[in-house]
């Protein structure tokens, strides 16, 4: 194996041995912390322009499982690892990590010291990194000039797509999709939910037009507040329809009510994510991978209230907003590779479009 570098925008370089494609990538620097999931970290949208750092040692060990692919491709723009195993063992497995990888065009690099690279971002916040094979002159000025936009549009559905639940439809699910993942899609399904998925731009009065019983506002990637045009449409279907959203989508409900979002030191990101909920005190291991929060204190404004907090950081989790039939979660209920107790939350919302779930 050939040698690889990871530079850090504070000019820091740590070495190691190159894995994936042969190619040389930058990208925003962030870590998750999940034990497993690893395939659904790879293909979630909403790592769109990232370089993923994974904490735990060895990433790989029970291969590529394409049943278990959060969306069609990887999203991801680098992969850091201490290990990667290539000799999987699961009976499910359709091939390496490494080979995963070459196949998508995305490089990653094994052998350095992740724990200090976490300790680092920790310290110092996202940063952008370079994965490279040679260490190019005059690079940290264009490090620090990346910046990742246009994400939304990257990541959405292209056209209008209708999906039909087993036997009769219960109610009927608009979902505008800012970077979803299959798995929203599959568990409305499983409540006996039409779904019509919209792509991220789909005017208000298109929504309308469907007679939907609600709408849904998918997670994606990226800065919320970016999307101006999205939540100018928001704002006018704010009210008629009962409305759930689920990470950018719960960014993108409280900036159409009139919040403030925020960008993240440096971020929540893997299946072990704590938080409360405000109204019962209990408290639930959550599934979450966002770099932007809403602000609590311009919920009251907005007309919402916060329902869950964040344990490590007090951050907003969840949201309603009780005069517009309408609420929001910042974490992911039935993330795969994660906890799944929170998929209640999608029973809630079939009750309150009139469905008898």
């Amino acid at each position: 194996m050939e040698k690889a570098y990871l530079i850090l925008e504070t000019g820091e370089v740590f070495e190691g041995t190159s894995f994936g494609a042969d190619a040389e990538s930058i990208g925003e620097l962030v870590f998750t912390t999940g034990v497993v999931g690893y395939v659904e970290s790879l293909t979630d949208p909403s790592y769109y322009g990232q370089t993923v750092l994974f904490t735990f040692p060895q990433v790989g060990n029970y291969g590529m499982t394409p049943m278990d692919d959060a969306d069609r491709k990887c999203h991801v723009k680098g992969v850091v690892v201490h290990e990667w195993c290539d000799a999987p063992s699961n009976f499910r497995c359709q091939g390496t990590v490494d080979a995963y990888l070459k196949e998508q065009g995305v490089p990653g690099i094994c052998g350095v010291d992740t724990r200090r690279l976490t300790q680092i971002v920790r310290d110092h916040g996202v940063m952008n990194a370079i994965i490279t094979k040679k260490v190019p002159e005059n690079l940290l000025s264009e490090l620090k000039q990346y910046r990742i936009t246009g994400a939304v549009e990257a990541t959405s559905s292209a056209r209008k797509e209708e999906r039909m639940p087993e036997g009769t439809a219960v109610c009927h699910v608009a979902l505008l999709d800012y970077g979803a993942k299959k798995q929203c899609v599959e568990d409305l399904l499983a409540r006996g939910c039409k779904v019509t998925i919209l792509p991220y731009d789909t005017k208000a009065e298109e929504v309308l037009e469907l007679h939907p019983d609600g709408v849904m506002l998918s997670d994606g990637p990226g800065d919320p507040a970016e999307n101006t045009a999205c939540i100018e449409e928001l704002k006018k279907l704010w009210g008629k329809l009962p409305m759930f959203g689920i990470g950018l989508g719960h960014q993108m409900m409280a900036l159409a009510a009139g919040a403030e979002t925020t960008k993240l030191k440096y971020g929540h990101r893997g299946g072990n994510q704590p938080v409360r909920d405000l109204h019962t005190g209990r408290s639930y291991i959550t599934s979450q991978n966002h770099g932007y929060a809403v602000v609590a204190e311009s919920l009251e404004k907005a007309g919402g209230k916060m329902t869950y907090v964040n344990l490590n950081d007090n951050t907003c989790e969840g949201v309603e907003y009780p005069e517009q039939k309408a609420f929001s979660l910042q974490f992911h209920p039935v993330a795969h590779g994660g906890p799944r107790d929170m998929e209640t939350a999608f029973d809630r919302f079939v009750t309150m479009m009139g469905g008898d779930r």
